[in-house]
């Protein structure tokens, strides 16, 4: 179920796009859904439905998830009830899981011990119950001789209904010929108005009661507000962090490392600084080292490589053994081979740096093919860009780029060739050759000295 408005969220965005550890809140609800083995997985949509629909085929593939459309909101019931259309064609044996798309924490396992509970259910019916930490409008659960019977909404709770420590968590499985009988009957008699899902537990009561199996609050907590998705977002995290450290990745502070969802794999003997975030579809191979405060977004690093202090990747492949940092900034389409050293503020952006290839101070390489083994001097930037189109530098294997040197693309350095430094180069320069173009130096002798007594005669008696 995700059509709800969300409205304290206080957002333009659809509650169940908000992300949690770089996954939206829906998304981490339909991979558990299928960790746990299910056959269809349809999604009750409503507010911004199309929004949701786009960010779902992208990331299950086009028309992976059914959609029900919720056009008006009238309760969880209603809800359910827009949804049997996309069931029609099921047998009535079939178990039906009802899932909240807010609450991202609810294990696989959990829905899977859900349907089995409902497989050996005699009223074919189970649900989550949870005991929150703290007095909250949720559904009690009431029992009559031990038995389930119903579950009252807090609205329509009594005083000593709202003491009962067993709350409703909002997650059922039910024999889908139970639930199409039992949802015609759904009435809106109750202090919303709505059509609440909760009385089908009532019908259960009736075929023996349905199963509740308890769950930690911490699984089961849904998010309304932007309190409880920065809380949910510190335990999904610290999830995630616990696995990975379980497979052999070691953190120094795990409590400031930040892993997105969508990471992996993270190979062992990988080590993590404090101050890290690793972001998007990014992949970590063994024995990498990555230090303080470098922000990774999507990329792949292979073996062994050494990332120090506060670099920062984007969309970029890393090869074995690399050398990076520290205050290195690798910009989408970067790709550095084994080997290759990108040293301190040295930007690279589309460029491609071939095996032991260097450029270890103060560096802009963009649209650039570095060959093997080439040296780039301090101060060395591609000029790639002329106000309209941009263009492409090339480095061949083994050449030497002197000091502050000015490439103006396009241009090509020819192998085993040279620049001096200081030279703007917009020519290209033949295999093996020296590339000079700078004004010729002229020293002028006693000039500084001459400046200097002008300068004297010229201050006051205070030595202003």
């Amino acid at each position: 179920m995700a059509a709800g408005l969300g409205t304290r969220m206080k957002s333009d965005t659809p509650k169940v796009l908000h992300k949690v550890a770089g996954r939206p809140l829906l998304h981490w609800v339909v991979t558990a859904a299928r960790a746990a083995g299910a056959g269809k997985i349809v999604a009750i949509l409503g507010h911004k439905s199309e929004l949701v629909k786009v960010a779902l085929d992208a990331s299950f593939g086009v028309d992976a998830i059914g959609i029900a459309i919720q056009a008006e909101q009238r309760g969880t019931g209603h809800a359910v009830q827009c949804a049997l259309p996309a069931v029609a064609n099921e047998p009535d044996d079939r178990i039906v899981v009802i899932l909240t798309g807010d609450a991202p924490l609810l294990r696989s396992e959990r829905i899977a011990e859900l349907a089995r509970a409902c497989q050996e259910s005699p009223a074919g019916m189970a649900l989550l119950s949870t005991v929150p930490p703290r007095p909250m409008p949720y559904g009690r659960l009431v029992r009559e001789d031990g038995k389930l019977t119903r579950i009252v909404e807090h609205s329509d709770a009594t005083p000593e209904q709202k003491l009962i420590a067993d709350t409703n968590a909002g997650f059922y499985a039910i024999r889908l010929g139970h639930l199409r009988k039992d949802l015609d009957t759904l009435r809106a008699d109750n202090a919303k108005g709505e059509l609440y899902l909760t009385d089908l537990v009532s019908h259960a009561g009736a075929r023996g009661g349905a199963t509740a199996i308890d769950a930690p609050f911490t699984e089961v907590s849904g998010i309304n507000d932007r309190v409880d998705l920065a809380w949910v977002e510190t335990e999904a995290r610290k999830r995630i962090n616990d696995a990975w450290m379980r497979e052999g990745v070691t953190m120094v502070d795990p409590a400031t490392t930040y892993i997105d969802a969508e990471v992996g794999p993270i190979g062992k003997d990988v080590w993590i600084g404090p101050n890290v975030a690793l972001r998007g579809k990014t992949s970590i191979a063994d024995g990498v080292r990555i230090d303080l405060g470098s922000v990774i977004t999507d990329v792949t690093v292979a073996e062994h490589t050494n990332i120090k202090p506060h670099t920062i990747m984007t969309e970029s492949t890393i090869g074995a053994r690399v050398q990076l940092g520290p205050f290195s900034h690798c910009r989408p389409g970067t790709r550095l081979d084994e080997d290759v050293h990108l040293g301190n503020f040295v930007e690279t952006k589309k460029a491609h740096l071939m095996a032991g290839a260097k450029a270890n101070h103060l560096s802009y390489l963009g649209d650039a093919s570095v060959g093997a083994k080439s040296n780039i001097g301090a101060g060395t930037i591609t000029c790639n860009y002329d106000g309209v189109g941009k263009y492409k530098t090339t480095i061949e294997a083994g050449a030497f780029i002197g000091s502050n040197a000015t490439l103006v693309a396009p241009v090509t350095i020819g192998r085993d060739a040279y620049t001096a430094a200081g030279s703007t180069v917009t020519k290209d320069v033949p295999r093996g050759a020296l590339a000079i173009s700078r004004p010729m130096q002229v020293n002028r002798e006693g000039w500084a000295d001459r400046f200097r007594e002008v300068q004297d005669k010229r201050k006051k008696p205070d030595g202003t």
